[in-house]
C-alpha cells in the first residue's frame, strides 16, 4: 500500500483494490459559497494536511499556470483525497462561476455524488438554482452542505427554508448546529425535525413493515435508518442536509462520516453508455477491477517538466504504468457540434501513474474501477476521451459540452508567434472541450468561442504565460455578403499574345438579382456556337470564382442570375483557363454599372429567462435592430423568446444577457439567412475599408 506525504509530516494510504473503498464526492455551489475553504476543513479533518492554506497553494489538477490567475478565477476542477474510516474520499472542488460550467460538468462526470454547497448567510439564487438542475440533469446524488456557519449573518433554518423551496420538499437536515452538530439519526435526540427525517428515509426503505413499527414507537435501529439513507442518496430522491463550519471545524467529521456510511460507493453508480468506435453499442461496462479497461480523461492539464497531464477516471478494470491503451475520441457521434475536436483513434502507451494531490503527486502501482488518477505522457488524448484496451476499444457517450457563445478572435503578435499559435490552440482544445477555436476562411481570422470574459481571459492568459505566444485581440469580424439589386450587362474580354499560343476569350453577360436565399443560377443562351460547348462551364467557373472573391468591396456575391449571351472564340487561342478569366472580368464589368447592396448574417435567436426578464430583452432584442418571432413556454417554467438578429449585434450578447438576467437567462443562435444591411451601417463599412 503506497502511503502520501505531504510534505508536513502526514501520511495516508491512498491505493486501493476495490471500489468499495472509494467515495468520489463532487463540491458544486455558487462562487463565494465556501467550497474550497470546506475542502481544506475536511482535509484538515481527516488528517490528510496539517494546516490551512494547502489547498491555496495548489488549488488545480497537476497544473503549473499562472497561479494568481487560476486562484482567483477558481476556473479548473481540481482533486484531493482524504482517507476516512479506511475509505478514499476523493473530493472534486468546481469552479462556482457560470463562465465554467464545463468544469463543473466535468467533476459531475468524474463523481458519484455531490456535496451542493451553500452559504448560510446568503439566499438562493437563480444561479444556485441553475447548478442543481445541472446535477438533476445527470440524475447525480447529492446532499446539501449549509457552510458559513460563523458568518455574522448566518441563518441554518432559513437556509435550509430557502432550500426546499429551490429544490423541493425532499431536501431534509440530517445535521443541525445547536452547540456543536447534532446528527438526528441518533435515537437519542429530541427534536421534531429527527421525526419528518426518519419517515422520509422509512417511505424509501424496501422493508414495507419499517413505517408501522416506527409509528407504533419502535426505536429503529441507526445502521438500518443509514442503509436505507445511503439507498434514497443514490436514487437522488431524498437529499440531506448537512451543516458545517470551514473555520472552527464543526461538522466536518461528521461530514466525513456520512460520505462514507451514506454516499454511493462508484459500484453503486452505473457508468456511461459505452459503444465501439465506429459507433455501435458495447456491452455495459461494469465497476470491475477485473473487467475490460474503460476509462475517461475528465481533465487535461499540462506541467512545465513531464508535459501534458491527464485527469482520468477508471470506470472498468484496472489501470497500469506504462500500459498500451486505446485512446478514442469520438465527439462527433453523439454531438451535432463538435466543437471542432476532430474524432480520433490511437494507440498509445502511457507513462507513471499517480494519487493527485493538488499539485502533488504520489506515484501508484495501479489504480482501480472506481478510482482516479493522474496520468502522464498521454500525448494524443484530449478531456472527454476514452482509454481501453487496443484488443477491445471501447467509447464512452462524452458529457454535454456547454455551447460557447462569446467570439473571441485572435491574433499572433509576431511572426514567430505565428508558428506556435497552432500547436497552443491545438493544445488548449484538448483540455477544454468548452473553448470552440475557429479558423474562418471567409475572414482570416482565428476565433475562440468562449463562455464569457472571465473564459476569454483564462484562455489569453494560458495561451501567453503557459505556452509562451504573444497574441492580440482583435475586433471580430462579420462575414458580409453582396448582391446586384438592379439589373446590369458585362463584357469580358482575355486577349493576349506572348510568344506561342495565345489568350483569347471574350464573353457577355446579363445579370440579375434572385429573390434572397436563392443562391446562384446560370442560364446559357449563346446562340450559332459563338461559345463553344466546351467553354460555356469555363465562364461559368470563372463567374462563381469571382463571386467568391467579391466584385467591389471583396465580399462574395449571392442570389443572381447570371445569363451568357454572347462572345467570341479562336480556334488556337482559345482555352479553358482564357475563358474562366473572361467571365470573372465580365462579371466585374457588369458590377462597375450596377447597384449592389451589402447583406448582413442574420441569426435566429432564442432566449430563455424567468418571466420578469422578457420584457427587458424584447427591448433589447429591438435595439440590436432584431424582429422578434414569439414567445413561448421555455424550460424549467422560464419563457422563451424568439427573434431574428444581425450577427453584428450579437457578439457581446452572452456578457449582456448574463448582466440583463442576473446570470439567470440564456440563449441558442442559428444561422438563419442575409440581409440588405441599412445604409448607414453600409456606409460605416466602406469607410472602413
Amino acid at each position: 500500500m503506497a502511503e502520501r506525504s505531504n510534505g508536513r509530516g502526514t501520511h495516508q494510504s491512498l491505493e486501493t483494490t476495490s471500489p468499495d473503498q472509494v467515495r468520489n464526492v463532487v463540491l458544486v455551489g455558487p462562487s463565494q459559497s465556501g467550497k474550497t475553504t470546506l475542502v481544506e476543513a475536511l482535509l484538515l479533518a481527516g488528517g490528510a494536511i496539517t494546516r490551512a492554506g494547502t489547498i491555496a497553494e495548489h488549488n488545480t489538477v497537476c497544473d503549473h499556470e499562472d497561479h494568481e490567475q487560476e486562484h482567483e478565477r477558481s476556473s479548473s476542477l481540481a482533486v484531493a483525497p482524504v482517507v476516512h474510516k479506511g475509505i478514499k474520499i476523493n473530493l472534486f472542488d468546481t469552479p462556482g462561476y457560470a463562465d465554467f460550467v464545463g468544469e463543473v460538468r466535468a467533476g459531475l462526470r468524474a463523481a458519484d455524488c455531490a456535496l451542493f454547497v451553500v452559504a448560510a448567510n446568503e439566499p438562493v439564487d437563480e444561479a444556485t438554482r441553475q447548478l442543481w438542475r445541472e446535477c438533476e440533469s445527470v440524475g447525480m446524488p447529492r446532499a446539501v452542505v449549509v457552510a458559513k456557519l460563523d458568518h455574522a449573518r448566518a441563518d441554518f433554518d432559513g437556509c435550509v427554508r430557502g432550500a426546499q423551496a429551490a429544490f423541493g420538499e425532499r431536501v431534509l437536515p440530517v445535521h443541525v448546529p445547536r452547540d456543536g452538530i447534532v446528527d438526528l439519526l441518533d435515537s437519542s435526540v429530541d427534536d421534531p425535525r429527527r421525526t419528518e427525517l426518519i419517515e422520509a428515509i422509512i417511505e424509501e426503505s424496501e422493508d414495507e413493515t419499517l413505517m408501522e413499527r416506527f409509528l407504533g414507537g419502535e426505536q429503529i435501529d441507526e445502521d438500518l435508518l443509514v442503509r436505507d439513507l445511503e439507498t434514497a442518496v443514490a436514487r437522488a430522491t431524498l437529499f440531506p442536509v448537512l451543516a458545517a463550519c470551514a473555520t472552527d471545524g464543526r461538522g466536518c467529521a461528521e461530514l466525513l462520516d456520512l460520505c462514507v456510511r451514506g454516499f454511493p460507493s462508484p459500484s453503486e453508480h452505473p457508468p456511461p453508455p459505452t459503444y465501439t468506435p465506429a459507433g455501435k453499442p458495447a456491452a455495459p461496462a461494469t465497476c470491475d477491477p477485473d473487467g475490460p479497461l474503460v476509462a475517461e480523461v475528465v481533465h487535461t492539464s499540462s506541467d512545465q517538466y513531464v508535459g501534458r497531464v491527464s485527469l482520468v477516471r477508471v470506470f472498468s478494470g484496472t489501470l497500469m504504468p506504462d500500459q498500451s491503451v486505446h485512446v478514442s475520441g469520438h465527439f462527433s457521434q453523439f454531438f451535432d457540434d463538435a466543437a471542432g475536436h476532430e474524432d480520433h483513434d490511437e494507440d498509445e502507451r502511457i507513462g507513471g501513474l499517480a494519487h493527485p494531490f493538488g499539485r502533488h503527486q504520489v506515484t501508484a502501482s495501479k489504480v482501480v474501477a472506481g478510482d482516479v488518477a493522474s496520468v502522464a505522457r498521454l500525448s494524443k488524448a484530449e478531456t472527454g476521451d476514452t482509454l481501453s484496451d487496443p484488443a477491445d476499444p471501447r467509447v464512452l457517450r462524452p458529457w454535454t459540452m456547454p455551447v460557447a457563445l462569446l467570439p473571441l478572435a485572435v491574433e499572433a503578435a509576431t511572426r514567430s508567434d505565428e508558428d506556435k499559435l497552432s500547436t497552443a490552440l491545438a493544445r488548449l482544445r484538448a483540455e477544454d472541450p468548452s473553448l470552440r477555436i475557429e479558423q474562418n476562411q471567409e475572414t482570416g481570422q482565428v476565433v475562440l468561442w468562449v463562455m464569457g470574459e472571465s473564459h476569454a481571459e483564462q484562455a489569453l492568459t494560458r495561451l501567453r504565460s503557459r505556452y509562451g505566444v504573444a497574441v492580440e485581440e482583435r475586433p471580430v469580424i462579420v462575414p458580409l455578403r453582396e448582391t446586384f439589386t438592379t439589373p446590369a450587362k458585362g463584357h469580358g474580354r482575355h486577349v493576349k499574345q506572348s510568344g506561342g499560343h495565345g489568350q483569347y476569350a471574350i464573353c457577355d453577360i446579363e445579370v440579375e438579382p434572385l429573390p434572397a436565399g436563392t443562391g446562384f443560377e446560370f442560364v446559357d443562351k449563346v446562340v450559332g456556337g459563338a461559345v463553344p460547348r466546351q467553354f460555356i462551364g469555363s465562364v461559368e467557373k470563372g463567374v462563381r470564382a469571382q463571386m467568391d472573391r467579391g466584385v467591389t468591396k471583396g465580399y462574395p456575391v449571392v442570389d443572381i442570375r447570371v445569363t451568357l449571351v454572347d462572345g467570341k472564340a479562336h480556334s488556337v487561342d482559345s482555352s479553358d483557363a482564357a475563358f474562366q478569366s473572361a467571365g470573372a472580368l465580365a462579371l466585374r464589368d457588369a458590377a462597375a454599372d450596377a447597384h449592389l447592396t451589402l447583406l448582413e448574417p442574420y441569426d435566429e435567436v432564442v432566449v430563455q429567462a424567468p418571466e420578469e426578464h422578457v420584457g427587458t430583452i424584447m427591448s433589447d432584442m429591438s435595439a440590436r435592430r432584431g424582429r422578434l418571432l414569439g414567445t413561448e413556454p421555455g424550460e424549467d417554467g422560464q419563457t422563451a423568446v424568439r427573434a431574428a438578429v444581425p450577427q453584428t449585434e450579437l457578439l457581446r450578447y452572452a456578457v449582456d444577457l448574463r448582466a440583463a438576467t442576473h446570470g439567470t437567462g440564456t440563449f441558442t443562435r442559428t444561422f438563419a439567412h442575409f440581409e440588405p444591411m441599412p445604409d448607414d451601417l453600409a456606409r460605416e463599412v466602406e469607410e472602413r475599408g
